[in-house]
């Protein structure tokens, strides 16, 4: 199949060198590009009936799909459950948790699902998602459905903490943790086996572990030595608020990065989700081993994780890390537009920090798609618009009042618009989303069923405002 994507008003490369090209043409044949460029220029090169689709690019701005370097799709069922006033630790054990528990294997088939389209419809083409805790392989089958690219995995911890928070049963604890870090990294490594390189390529399968005080060491430290020897990569949480840091502080006199760095934990194959409470000289340890970091704006400032306080991201850019932008899941970020984080981490520390040169729009871009796509390995494949590469990208309406005037199509990219503007997104060369529906999804009988199984989760969770707790000390 070969198409044609016509006289494109804009277009934002995100190459090296961020070309913008206007008047221009792409085509496309399979899943690959195959040449961009001036619209004459392509006419001249390529004619019109060699092609088996021309479709109409004026009025049209195309950019590269948006990678979302972490998310939770198994979450995605949670949306607007958990309250507004819990700092990360609360969050984690006494709603995220008891919530996980109650997820069986369809729930986390129809919330990635759910997950999905809604990321189509915000331009999201790729994502890193930190994976299943029963249902992998229904999930690896639900992003071949879909038709969209991504890397899942399956969820892992090995310590239990010392006394049982209220509310957690020994089922739920059974469901959570692995009994020791031999044993969750035998799982995971036959997890990667089954399922990495799904979908001709386009599914990958990562060695991934919640991380923080729910994992052991040896399990940290061995998630990404397995995963170096099977050729993948593995994320974890780690450093996501002071309140952590400070536990580390307590029980190994050292913060958390510098504990796995110090135990060799560190390397090129691994993405740090969150990094709040980081030191200067710890980004330094992951910018010698070439660790990346997987930065979730909205998750920061909702949860009280302190970005716009102690968050070193724009020191992490300078110093050469490999850094991404996630939604995170959705209780924790509210939604899974990218678009938002993008705005935010353009912005945030300009106003935080009272400097306006800090990060930008095109630092904000390059992160939501080239350098995203750098974290999950494939930046060869994804993340700009050039010849060789798949076709995943994504068209701006520009009739639609958002874009109602414009100047600079970047800035308006990134501070103006939103998803209701997005016409199109295609990756691997097909159209998954029209501006209407996402056309490989049965979105109003999917709509159905997640409201009743977000309903019967949350009943069995017993997760109730003003009943569960808001505050924890649990492995403190």
């Amino acid at each position: 199949m070969r198409t044609l994507i016509d006289h494109l008003e804009f277009l934002l490369t995100v190459d090296r060198d961020d070309r913008v090209l206007h008047d221009a043409s792409v085509v496309v044949e399979n899943d690959r590009i195959v040449d961009v460029g001036a619209a004459a220029d392509i006419e001249a090169r390529h004619p019109r009936a060699s092609f088996d689709r021309v479709i109409d690019g004026r009025h049209f701005g195309m950019v590269p799909g948006f990678v979302d370097s972490h998310v939770h799709l198994s979450e995605t069922l949670s949306r607007a459950v958990f309250p507004d006033n819990l700092a990360t630790r609360a969050w984690v054990f006494h709603w995220a948790k008891p919530f996980y528990a109650s997820v069986d294997g369809r729930d986390e088939v129809v919330g990635a699902t759910v997950g999905m389209a809604e990321m189509l419809r915000c331009g999201t083409t790729c994502f890193l998602d930190m994976g299943a805790q029963n249902d992998v392989a229904g999930v690896v089958q639900a992003i071949d459905a879909v038709g969209m690219r991504g890397i899942t995995g399956r969820h892992a911890c090995d310590v239990r903490p010392a006394q049982a928070p209220e509310g957690w049963t020994e089922a739920m604890m059974a469901h959570h943790f692995f009994p020791d870090a031999k044993v969750a990294l035998a799982a995971l490594e036959q997890t990667v086996r089954d399922h990495d390189g799904a979908a001709g390529g386009r599914i990958g399968c990562w060695v991934n572990i919640e991380g923080k005080e729910p994992c052991s060491l040896e399990l940290h430290v061995g998630s990404r030595a397995l995963a170096e020897r099977l050729g993948v990569g593995t994320t974890y949480h780690l450093a996501t608020s002071i309140e952590e840091s400070r536990v580390s502080q307590n029980k190994h006199g050292v913060w958390p990065v510098t504990r796995i760095d110090q135990a060799g934990g560190l390397g090129p194959n691994l993405v740090i989700a969150h990094a709040v409470a980081v030191t200067e000289d710890e980004i330094d340890r992951m910018a010698r081993a070439g660790t990346a970091v997987a930065f979730c704006p909205a998750t920061s400032v909702k949860l009280a994780k302190g970005a716009t306080k102690i968050g070193l991201y724009p020191e992490m850019i300078a110093a050469g890390m490999r850094v991404g932008i996630g939604t995170d899941g959705v209780s924790a970020g509210g939604n899974l537009n990218l678009m938002r984080q993008m705005y935010m981490v353009a912005s945030m520390f300009k106003d935080s920090r009272m400097d306006s040169t800090l990060v930008g729009a095109r630092k904000a871009l390059r992160l939501a798609t080239v350098e995203g796509a750098a974290l999950l390995g494939w930046q060869d494949q994804i993340g700009s618009i050039e010849v060789g590469k798949k076709a995943d990208f994504v068209l701006f309406d520009l009739d639609h009042p958002e874009w109602v005037t414009y100047g600079d199509p970047l800035q308006a990219v990134v501070y103006s618009a939103s998803p209701a503007s997005i016409g199109q997104t295609w990756v691997d060369g097909r159209m998954l989303y029209d501006g209407e529906r996402v056309l490989t999804v049965d979105e109003p009988a999917l709509r159905t069923e997640a409201r009743l199984r977000a309903t019967a989760i949350v009943e069995r969770a017993g997760l109730a405002h003003g009943r569960t707790p808001e505050t924890s000390t649990t492995y403190d």
